[in-house]
């Protein structure tokens, strides 16, 4: 796997480290709920550009280390995954719809996101530095 990925117009590497759960954080991903969110999250990051580079499904939580070109907000992929994820779940299991689970909401409203990149303390060797290096 190339350290850059590339785009017409730039070379980016943008890779996140993203989290998020069911509502109510309730325990229901695993067996075929399983199977069906991993298969659909790989189907739309494919769709968006996004490359998927570590995926673990836990039964109450997702987390999901993926690169996202510049072009792809995160907000804006988080809601079309969890979006787009939330349908073909609720298609496929009306039960998912009834009480004590969710009415129209698969997912917590929030994720959690950081950024996965160069050590820090590199770059700030190369910004100060940088002059020495030409």
């Amino acid at each position: 796997m190339s350290k850059y990925r590339k785009l017409t117009h730039v070379y980016y590497k943008c890779d996140y480290h993203i989290v998020f759960t069911p509502k109510y954080r309730f325990q229901i991903l695993e067996g075929m709920v399983k199977s069906l969110v991993e298969h659909d999250l790989q189907l739309i990051s494919s769709w968006k550009d996004v490359q998927v580079i570590e995926l673990n499904v836990q039964k109450d939580h997702i987390h999901l280390v993926c690169s996202i070109p510049p072009k792809v907000s995160i907000s804006e992929y988080m809601g079309i995954l969890k979006g787009k994820m939330a349908i073909k779940l609720f298609k496929t299991y009306p039960n998912l719809k009834q009480k004590p689970y969710w009415g129209n909401h698969f997912w917590s409203r929030g994720y959690f996101v950081s950024t996965v990149g160069l050590d820090e303390a590199m770059i700030r060797r190369y910004v100060k530095y940088q002059e020495h290096h030409n």
